[in-house]
């Protein structure tokens, strides 16, 4: 693992779950190769469920295809997707799998800084990217959520948490 992969990761336990209850019912898209479930049991979370196209997925399959995978919807505390959104257009897809009041808990490089996400990558110090990066948006412009808190990390990255409205709509 690269180096500064390793520290984003830590970094983002912090960050993301310090105020996240351990018997919160969080769904992960885009698990990869399992780490962050690995964590959030280890330190005690209760109900995790991981979903990716590939295994070691606790739920193999596209986020789009949700309901085709027995899951039901407003029945998440919490979606976690780390990495994802700038691969696949699913802001509804989760929209519609959070409990009202639930929380989306996203990262995602900045669309200003990209390039430079792509020099790291190739000089192997940070993760390398699995599909282009054709969906890159602004943490300001998210569709659908509430922002409650957004982080820029080291100029290159956002991270946010962003609520689903009680209402079911934005205002």
């Amino acid at each position: 693992m690269p180096i500064l992969s390793t520290h984003a990761r830590r970094g983002k336990l912090r960050f993301f779950f310090r105020d996240i209850p351990k018997d919160a019912h969080i769904l992960e898209v885009g698990c990869g190769d399992g780490w962050l479930g690995a964590q959030l049991r280890a330190g005690g979370w209760r109900h995790y469920t991981g979903l990716d196209l590939c295994p070691p997925a606790d739920i193999v399959g596209d986020i789009r295809a949700w309901r085709g995978l027995g899951l039901d919807p407003a029945s998440f505390d919490v979606v976690v997707a780390f990495e994802l959104v700038e691969h696949v257009d699913c802001f509804q897809e989760i929209f519609d799998l959070l409990k009202p009041g639930g929380l989306l808990l996203l990262t995602s490089p900045h669309p200003r800084w990209d390039w430079a996400c792509r020099l790291l990558e190739s000089l192997g110090l940070s993760q390398r990217r699995t599909s282009p990066h054709a969906y890159l948006i602004d943490f300001h412009e998210i569709p659908l959520f509430e922002i409650v808190r957004i982080r820029r990390v080291a100029l290159l990255a956002q991270w946010g948490v962003f609520r689903k409205p009680v209402s079911g709509s934005r205002a």
